[in-house]
């Protein structure tokens, strides 16, 4: 296929896209480096069967332009990160919403297949463990900037399904947990590359609240290979599926493992939820995710315990 993937050059879409190139599929990047990077491509940028282009999702004539091009559309690209929402959230929210709103109506409209990166913060605040894709959706109070990337990956997912009811359309969507791996920035406040950075500088480890929350961390290639076990399917069009690890642990557990991995002298300290709220920021106890359903349907799972996921996150921190 050849494949117009939306935030080529994040995190996640940079891994997506060598994966996509590896089983032979041509790639289109549409990124406008606002948390993407050029470097993040380095390893691809000269294959024949990839290009990028620095552009925003919310240009619809380029979306068009590019969508018009391709057999399939796989939209990665949002406005992520709890400190970018927080920074942002007029901008956030026009991001995950109208960009999306774009790519799907378009991709919809031109009858190409798709496949939507949604998250698992549209549970909300759904305190019943594990999370299913059946899960009641609880959201957080809408006056809170913690909520708004919540409920624009809500509205995203219910647009998606409007469309497939409407017009056929086929689209798949995918809610990544807690996705973590090399190519990770610490700029935006994800746990482990932010805690990674201060360790390694010996600076303290600042937990929110009182670090009993619970997590499971999920591995950048699991999660791919997950994406990919979905899109080469022909099962679950108009459907939801969780995406993510296997074994939950504390945040205070977490920062004591990685300042005892990278022999750190630093110590752990706490910002209360006080003062996170003051900053717009409210925090779940626990999350969670139930990935059985994609299992049953494509034979995928999880296979990187959590000190498999910090050793490989450590090492390409430290090794170039």
């Amino acid at each position: 296929m050849k494949v117009l993937l939306t935030g080529g050059a994040g995190f996640i879409g940079s891994h997506l896209a060598e994966a996509l190139l590896a089983q032979g599929d041509s790639v289109i990047s549409l990124d406008d480096l606002s948390t993407g990077s050029l470097e993040n491509l380095e390893a691809i940028k000269a294959n024949p069967k990839f290009t990028s282009v620095t552009g925003s999702i919310l240009d619809a004539q380029l979306v068009e332009k590019l969508i018009s091009s391709v057999d399939g559309v796989m939209h990665f690209a949002a406005a992520v990160g709890v400190q970018k929402i927080l920074r942002d959230p007029q901008g956030s929210l026009l991001t995950n919403i109208q960009g999306s709103e774009i790519i799907l109506s378009i991709a919809a409209r031109l009858k190409k297949r798709a496949l939507l990166a949604s998250s698992s913060e549209v549970y909300g605040i759904n305190a019943k463990m594990p999370l299913t894709e059946d899960s009641e959706r609880v959201p957080g109070d809408p006056m809170i900037t913690r909520w708004t990337y919540s409920e624009a990956k809500a509205i995203d997912e219910s647009l998606a399904r409007t469309l497939f009811e409407k017009e056929n359309f086929k689209v798949s969507i995918v809610r990544l947990f807690n996705t973590v791996g090399p190519r990770q920035s610490a700029a935006y406040g994800m746990v482990i590359p932010t805690f990674f950075k201060a360790a390694l500088k010996g600076e303290d480890l600042v937990i929110h609240g009182d670090g009993t929350q619970q997590r499971v961390f999920g591995y950048i290639s699991d999660a791919i290979s997950g994406i990919l076990a979905l899109w080469n399917s022909e099962a679950g069009y108009g459907e939801v599926f969780n995406v993510g690890g296997f074994e939950e642990t504390s945040i205070n557990n977490l920062a004591k493992r990685i300042i005892e991995m990278t022999g750190s002298k630093s110590r752990i300290s706490y910002l209360s939820y006080q003062e996170l709220a003051k900053q717009g920021f409210e925090d779940v106890s626990r999350r969670v995710p139930d990935t059985s359903k994609l299992s049953q349907r494509t034979n995928w799972r999880a296979t990187h315990s959590l000190e498999d996921i910090l050793q490989k996150t450590f090492q390409s921190l430290t090794v170039k």
